[in-house]
Formats: C-alpha cells, structure tokens, sequence
C-alpha cells in the first residue's frame, strides 16, 4: 500500500536508472552536456504494513509509471550540476480510489570529484554530491499511495567511493543522508505515535546506503551494474492496521537490481547516444511496497 519512493531523482527513485547520476562515479568533462530521458514502471500487490506483508484486495496490484528527463552539465572536470524531474502516473486495479498524475519534484544537485589517482592499470576516485529537492506542484502528499511524492523540501548529502581494476571491472559505494523537512495535509488532525491538531506533518530524515559491482565490456562501449541499496527513515509511525500510511510513517526498503547501458560510439550517426535498461526488486521493507521496478532509457552527450 506503500508508495514507492523516487529517490532523490535518481533517483530516482527507487529501481532508478542511471545515466550520470547523483550517486554514481561518472563526471563530464568541462562544456559537456549530457541529456537523459528515462522511463520505469514499478508494481505490486503486496506491502509491509508495519514489518507485515500483507495482501489489500481494495488496492489490488498498484502501479507507478515514471518519467524522468535529466540533464547534466561540466562545468570544470572536478565540478559537475544536475538537474532532474519526473512525471509521474499512478493507478490500482482494485478499490474506488483514483490514481493521479503530474509532475513531481525537481532536484538540483552538484557533483564534486574529490580524488581521482591511478595505481598503474586501477584507479580510486572519491566524489561528494549535494542535493536539494523541492515539489514542482501543489500536489497533495497525504493521499498514499497513489500521492507523486511526499511534498516536502529534501536536502541531500552524499560521498561516493570507487576502486577500478584494470579499468575494467569496479566496485563502489556511498552513503547519503537525507534531511527532510514538514508536508502539509488537507486535514486537521492526524496520529504519529501520538495526537497531533495541525495540518504541518514532519516527514522523516532518512539515510540511504549503495554497493554495486560494475565492468565494461565490448571495447568499453557496455556497461554493467549489479547493485544492492537501502533506505531506512530515521523515526516515525508505522501504518496502522488497514490504515491508509501517510508521509510520517517510517520507511524501510531494501531492493537489489541489475543495470546496462550500451553507447553507440560505433555507429557514427548515433555517436554520443547510448541506450540504458534496468531491473530491481525489493526484497524487505516496511511500510513499503513489495515492488518488482523496469525500466529503460536514452541519453545524448556531446561538448557545449
């Protein structure tokens, strides 16, 4: 019954693509420009209520269409902007309650490469991003969960390591904290462990933990990733029994996935363009959705 959580435009969300991301280890050059458009769909018919999955024939099987454009811009080697969107489209099959539509938040964010040095054929790189996210709409947040995203400002902060072998074969990590701030309700009153008369809800910090294994293959033009995440509010409710959640509730998802990504750089009318595909599934949560996300997308790089 849980939505699921864009994260951090990248992040989107989650079962996010990635082209360059905010929590990737990819940079452009200075003048590039990078162009992304992105697609996923996630579904499920089961969700953790509280840490107990359970079936809610009124929701049937609920599905989240995304759609994501990015774009990202070098503005010297070391510095890097981004700049993220998403439409959204949710619906259930099950139940009188109608699904909406509309954009979501945008998030802006920098990229810093920190370090970068070559031990022969391996190389370490260390990168730090900070975020912000803010709603494009008024949408109503407190309408889970069918709701685009929960209407609140998001500050994020992340550090990136990777160690590449051979320039072939890489491991990464990072970790984020994400500050949140309050979402307001179409209603007086609401329960958070506790009475509260006012329509301003606190939504949960909440920190956020990647690992992934990557490698290049056909001369470097295909890139793979396995990855494995975490999201885990810091505080909050849990939903209560058949309950509709709501932004305060405390949430946890573990998800893992795969992700490719082909560039055409043999192709010489297609040059700069690369094609990009993803799977993930979440596999524990808490007031969560036990959803199964694919995905695909397109970019175009080229120098300003």
């Amino acid at each position: 019954m849980k939505k699921l959580l864009l994260l951090s435009a990248g992040i989107l969300c989650m079962g996010s693509l990635r082209a360059q991301t905010f929590s990737d280890a990819i940079m452009m050059k200075k003048k590039e420009i990078c162009f992304a458009f992105m697609y996923n769909q996630g579904q499920w018919d089961h969700y953790w209520e509280g840490t107990t999955l359970i079936e809610n024939a009124n929701i049937g099987t609920f599905t989240r269409n995304t759609y994501m454009p990015m774009v990202v811009y070098g503005i010297t080697n070391k510095i890097n902007v981004l700049a993220a969107t998403a439409y959204m489209k949710t619906q259930s099959s099950g139940g009188q309650l109608a699904g909406v539509q509309g954009f979501q938040d945008l998030n802006i964010g920098v990229k810093y490469e920190a370090l970068k040095k070559d031990f022969g054929k391996h190389r370490v790189s260390v990168h730090a991003v900070a975020q912000f996210g803010t709603p494009m709409s008024n949408y109503l947040s407190d309408y889970q969960p069918y709701s685009l995203g929960l209407g609140t400002q998001e500050l994020t902060g992340r550090l990136i390591g990777q160690y590449e072998f051979n320039k072939m074969i890489y491991v990464r990590a990072s970790a984020a904290y994400l500050w949140r701030g309050q979402t307001e309700a179409e209603r007086p009153y609401y329960y958070n462990n506790g009475s509260y008369y006012t329509t301003f809800m606190d939504v949960p910090n909440a920190v956020n933990y990647q690992a992934i294994l990557g490698g290049w293959a056909l001369k470097h033009n295909l890139r793979l990733e396995a990855f494995y995440t975490i999201l885990n509010c810091l505080n909050g409710d849990d939903i209560r029994r058949w309950n509709m959640p709501q932004p305060t509730n405390k949430m946890e998802v573990t998800q893992a996935g795969f992700f490719a990504q082909y560039y055409l750089k043999a192709i010489e009318p297609l040059k700069g363009f690369s094609v990009m595909a993803n799977y993930s599934q979440v596999l524990d949560g808490r007031n969560m959705g036990k959803a199964t996300n694919i995905g695909g997308g397109i970019t175009y790089q080229f120098t300003f």
